[in-house]
């Protein structure tokens, strides 16, 4: 029920505020390759990542992923951030996000912190590259794994 009421009342503040601001792009992306810092014979090395998320013409980030966490558990992580181009260049940026994780459950519910009611707190920095439509990221996932992810973007802004 909590876990829920968390959730709707995220998907509606990030609904209202999209309405209220320029979105600039949508950008889809999937994993295609994942390293665990230590080795495990639970995990595994297919995430399933789906991610849909749309930033805005001031560079604030909201998204919605998919994906089988470490255990191969179905997990959602509903977030938001901000993404700043490195180097003065529009081709490199760095992405931080903050957001709801869930899906870890027994008998790997402890292997996230502050995971007493199903859903996390999680926190996500990412370096990406993009051409024209293209993109790919690598994501710190913590203590447990880095990411590489391809994309693509759509419903582009001209500025």
């Amino acid at each position: 029920m909590i876990r829920s009421l968390l959730t709707a009342t995220l998907l509606l503040v990030i609904a209202g505020n999209a309405v209220a601001m320029e979105i600039k792009e949508w950008r889809f992306q999937t994993s295609i390759y994942t390293h665990h810092w230590s080795s495990d014979p639970d995990h595994v090395s297919n995430s399933k990542l789906l991610n849909l998320e749309f930033e805005t013409t001031t560079q604030w980030v909201y998204g919605f992923a998919w994906f089988d966490n470490s255990f191969g558990q179905p997990s959602q992580y509903l977030y938001a951030g901000y993404s700043w181009p490195l180097f003065n260049k529009d081709w490199a940026y760095f992405k931080l996000t903050g957001g709801l994780l869930h899906g870890y459950k027994e008998p790997y519910e402890d292997k996230i912190p502050m995971n007493s009611l199903g859903v996390a707190p999680a926190i996500v920095p990412s370096f990406g590259l993009k051409y024209k439509r293209v993109f790919t990221e690598l994501e710190i996932l913590g203590t447990a794994a880095l990411t590489w992810t391809v994309g693509f973007n759509f419903g582009h802004k001209k500025n």
